[in-house]
């Protein structure tokens, strides 16, 4: 009679398996308004990312028909630069909307789903080198530009960052307006970067609807002059001037309008030019 080795329960019983597939975990939420709210959730360890891409993220929902589970996903920009060890999300909350109705209620300690094959236009390889970045978004756009504002290349690719960020109320800027301050007591970035590498950045808010004190749609500031004033710059110009777009499609249009007359040129992963558009976001 051979001996036989004892097994354990610790050998038996089986690993605990995710409940969602590519399942990550929800660390961390904050709601800024009623109606928009951050996140952070775990990386996967083989995800690789540039700042400024987005990736799909989602639940499980039951299909009406066949009563089977099935993912329903929709693209988020990641928020987090691209060394940071979490993921950060930003998102608006749809009361009647397929996913943000039930991702708002997400807490701490609950499982999302996380497609990691990350892409998007946003990125530094799809601009050819200039002088001064410009980053145009609205509402929930920002999201990229909290990466890339965040991200060291950035600062070494640009003697100037300027953002615009145009929202219906004040309360909706809060998110980008706390970010872009954290930057100056962020003792990593600036060690990382070089100190004071945040006196590089020009924040430009607006608002459309609430007061403030700059009321407007930037479109309309910049086509009156009144935002290059503000700033103190010269309007946009293909020899230094790049530029990113992420916002609603109207948005998006006008600005793409705007910049031809101003000469640039649309670019992408495979041919950079003047700047890029986020046509996977929609507000």
């Amino acid at each position: 009679m051979n001996e036989m080795t004892a097994v354990t329960d610790a050998q038996t019983a089986p690993k605990p398996v995710k409940a969602l597939p590519d399942a990550q975990t929800v660390t961390s939420v904050k709601h800024w308004t009623d109606r928009l709210f951050s996140f952070r959730v775990t990386r996967p360890a083989s995800l690789r990312f540039r700042s400024g891409e987005f990736v799909m993220i989602g639940l499980m929902q039951t299909d009406e028909k066949t009563g089977r589970e099935k993912p329903l996903l929709r693209a988020y920009s990641i928020a987090s630069p691209s060394w940071d060890e979490e993921l950060e999300f930003y998102s608006i909350k749809v009361q009647d909307g397929p996913l943000t109705s039930r991702l708002q209620h997400i807490e701490v300690g609950d499982e999302i789903i996380l497609r990691p094959k990350p892409v998007g236009t946003l990125v530094h390889d799809a601009l050819l080198p200039g002088k001064r970045l410009w980053f145009f978004a609205t509402g929930t756009g920002f999201a990229p530009f909290a990466s890339l504002l965040r991200e060291p290349q950035t600062y070494e690719d640009y003697d100037e960052v300027i953002i615009t960020h145009t929202c219906r109320e004040a309360g909706e800027l809060t998110y980008g307006r706390e970010l872009i301050e954290g930057l100056k007591d962020d003792e990593l970035l600036n060690e990382v970067i070089g100190e004071g590498f945040w006196k590089k950045i020009k924040y430009y808010p607006t608002t459309t609807r609430e007061e403030s004190d700059k009321m407007g749609r930037i479109t309309d500031l910049m086509r009156s002059g009144e935002a290059f004033a503000d700033l103190g710059v010269e309007p946009l110009n293909p020899d230094t001037d790049r530029a990113m777009i992420c916002g609603n499609l109207a948005f998006n249009l006008e600005l793409k309008e705007m910049f031809e007359e101003y000469g640039l040129e649309e670019g992408a992963n495979s041919k950079p030019q003047h700047y890029v558009v986020e046509k996977a976001f929609l507000d």
